[in-house]
């Protein structure tokens, strides 16, 4: 029988502008990204790439992609581990960098955001901050895919968290075993904390 090529491989570790390109593309409808960047294409780029930036010197933290044969990068994942977050210089450049090239108003935002995810972060838990697709690359099972491996590879003995203001990823989630914790309503976003139990 001839071999067949995969369509998709698991890259580990990848670049995290590699990784910000991937999800600024993802998220481009997404309603908290709108919420604070507005249509902006290149404002929702520069936050990635700024969020990622910082989010990569955070000891422990993961990335995964998932790339093409050809090296095209059509999906990508980055968890925070259990208690990280950036130091004060860290916070404050990343602060900086997002101001200065997205606009004020979606540091505000951003912040007012993280204040409320964080608040219903569960001790102990890692955090999924960011899992999607290219829209050229979605409807394929390649979310399904990377999600699959992030959840199995990554040693989470209390579990996992998240948040989502899309309605739509409620249910996908849930199909995942994330269950809901809170619901908050900031601005025009309901955003949706959920939890998924270890499986170990």
């Amino acid at each position: 029988m001839p071999e067949t090529t995969p369509r998709w491989r698991i890259e580990p570790d990848p670049d995290p502008v590699t990784c910000a390109r991937a999800l600024a593309a993802a998220f481009a409808r997404e309603p908290t990204l709108s919420w604070i960047c507005g249509t902006s294409r290149t404002a929702r780029n520069h936050w990635f790439e700024a969020t990622l930036r910082t989010h990569a010197a955070l000891p422990g933290s993961l990335r995964h992609a998932l790339t093409t044969p050809d090296g095209r990068t059509v999906a990508a994942a980055v968890l925070t581990p259990p208690g990280a977050t950036p130091g004060a210089s860290a916070r404050a450049a990343w602060a900086a960098r997002t101001a200065l090239r997205c606009g004020p108003a979606a540091l505000r935002k951003t912040l007012r955001h993280l204040h409320h995810a964080e608040a219903h972060a569960p001790a102990g838990a890692w955090t999924l901050e960011f899992i999607g697709v290219r829209p050229d690359s979605a409807g394929h099972g390649a979310g399904r895919l990377l999600l699959d491996h992030v959840l199995a590879t990554t040693d989470a003995p209390a579990g996992f968290f998240l948040t989502t203001a899309d309605p739509a990823n409620v249910a996908l989630y849930g199909r995942f075993g994330f269950t809901e914790l809170q619901r908050t309503t900031m601005a025009s976003l309901t955003v949706t904390a959920m939890v998924r139990p270890s499986s170990a």
